[in-house]
């Protein structure tokens, strides 16, 4: 499961980093060919004896170079506010949300694939433990994925045993089974915890930008105190975002946990009913 977290994690970093670096290479070369495409198409329609410059205003050519950025995309955007709120303080911002997104991956992969039809597991059980064959119901909880059917392998080891030998390990054994679907969900709460903590940073780091501009130039205009407040206002945004995003796969992976848990209980209560009619068909 470390492998996958780390897959993940280099795989989330290579795709928020692909459009960037994309973006970087490829909007001056869209700008040059916006700009010579409009310039080619003016130039062919110019009446004679007009040159470029008297037909094209400054007004139509502010028009031109926004209709350009326009195409830029919404990408191109989220990385001029990424760059304008500091990169190099934005970066620890972007690490949190992959490492974070890394592990709730990670944690819903395990716990989807420990989902199982536990009704149907625990009919085939009773079906073998009915019919004797108490190798046959270990071999299907050992062919079974999930902690369900662990903790049912767990109890039938001990089908020969005291009923309360019988349910103190299956109630043991559920423990371990329970710690390691929570698994890693300390490292969620930490990234959850820590992406607004950063935001608020920049905030204080943001301020002070701010003061020191204006202990430079002596003034407190806005366009002075403007470049600090956005620094500020940015990192804060893109902090509590992340975390936003965070806590909403973290509650689903709680669901999850949940769910299984409660089946997890419900499967040892019948185990043990399974188990006590064995014992009393035996003795009979």
């Amino acid at each position: 499961m470390k492998k996958l977290t780390i897959a993940i994690a280099l795989t989330f970093t290579m795709v928020l980093a692909a459009p960037i670096m994309a973006q970087d290479k490829t909007a001056p070369q869209l700008t040059e060919v916006a700009d010579s495409s409009a310039t080619q198409q003016a130039g062919d329609t110019l009446p004679a004896g007009f040159t470029l410059d008297e037909v094209i205003d400054e007004n139509d050519m502010a028009d031109m170079q926004e209709a350009v950025k326009q195409e830029n995309g919404l990408h191109t955007k989220l990385k001029t506010k990424f760059v304008e709120g500091t990169a190099g303080f934005m970066s620890l911002v972007a690490l949190a949300l992959v490492l974070g997104l890394a592990f709730c991956i990670e944690r819903i992969i395990y716990l989807t694939l420990s989902e199982i039809n536990a009704k149907k597991l625990l009919a085939d059980i009773e079906k073998k433990v009915e019919a004797g064959d108490i190798e046959g119901a270990k071999a299907i909880c050992r062919d079974t994925r999930g902690p369900v059917a662990s903790i049912c392998y767990q109890g039938l080891l001990h089908i020969n045993e005291a009923m309360d030998v019988v349910e103190r390990s299956i109630e043991s054994y559920g423990t371990v089974q329970a710690a390691k679907m929570e698994k890693g969900c300390s490292w969620i709460t930490l990234f959850i915890a820590i992406a607004p903590s950063l935001g608020f940073l920049g905030t204080v780091i943001g301020m002070v930008m701010a003061f020191d501009q204006i202990q430079e130039f002596g003034d407190i205009g806005p366009t002075i105190v403007a470049s600090g407040m956005k620094v500020a206002l940015i990192t804060t945004i893109f902090g509590i975002i992340v975390a936003l995003i965070l806590q909403v796969f973290y509650s689903y992976i709680l669901s999850k946990i949940e769910h299984l848990t409660s089946q997890m209980e419900e499967s040892a209560i019948t185990l043990l009913d399974i188990i006590m009619k064995h014992k009393q068909h035996t003795k009979a």
